[in-house]
């Protein structure tokens, strides 16, 4: 069972990375325009991160308020997908502050998941 649960660890750091590296790909790129394939890195992630909130083949108690926060913030980041994918479509550009956004919270839920024990 611990190894499903690595498993599945994976595929949710897999889907941070597709997400965080979409990002990064625009900025560097200079276009700084929301994609698809970070739309499909935040359900990678999410649907990951879900089962990984889940109880199952561990011995120890999750942390909920943990758990709890970076769900809040993984909503965020999904708002402001969808608000930057329809302002594209509707305009052509995207605001920085969407932008830059979806980038500061992929980085803090990392920052979350790594420094908060």
């Amino acid at each position: 069972m611990e190894i499903l649960r690595h498993v599945v660890l994976l595929v949710h750091l897999t889907g941070f990375a597709i997400l965080f590296g979409a990002w990064v790909v625009e900025l560097v790129s200079g276009r700084r325009q929301v994609t698809r394939l970070m739309s499909w890195g935040l359900a990678i992630a999410a649907v990951a991160g879900l089962a990984l909130a889940a109880p199952w083949g561990i011995e120890y108690d999750l942390n909920y308020t943990k758990i709890g926060v970076k769900f809040v913030i993984l909503l965020a980041i999904g708002a402001l997908l969808g608000i930057g994918t329809g302002r594209q479509r509707k305009t052509g550009s995207l605001p920085p502050a969407i932008f830059w956004s979806v980038g500061i919270l992929t980085f803090a839920n990392a920052a979350i998941a790594v420094l908060w024990r």
